[in-house]
């Protein structure tokens, strides 16, 4: 299991999750942030310190936003596991599901 960053971090990107991280397992993109689930030690360093609070256990992911646990893994099917994020640097795009809750969100 891993932890896992949803729907509320869209737009906000705070980033005081990265600064916690002791593994630098949050990566950055365009628009939210992803934790790498192979990173993760599942620590929780990241859960308290969010203030929009978006970071789940996976097992708690509010079934509302479970494609974000999906997301959180498949953006990283293609980049494998480089080892930090620092290394990386930001993200070039970011997962459809991100675009997909932005426009049901604006919908409300």
């Amino acid at each position: 299991m891993t932890y896992v960053i949803a729907q509320p971090c869209i737009d906000v990107k705070d980033k005081a999750c990265i600064d916690e991280c002791p593994v630098d397992c949050i990566y950055e993109g365009p628009r939210m942030l992803y934790i790498h689930p192979d990173e993760c030690v599942d620590c929780g360093a990241c859960e308290p310190v969010c203030p929009a609070e978006s970071i789940f256990y996976e097992e708690d992911l509010p079934a509302e936003w479970s494609a974000f646990g999906r997301a959180g893994a498949e953006v990283f099917q293609e980049l494998g596991s480089p080892g930090g994020a620092r290394a990386v640097g930001r993200l070039e795009r970011d997962h459809a599901v991100v675009d997909g809750a932005a426009a049901v969100a604006g919908q409300a």
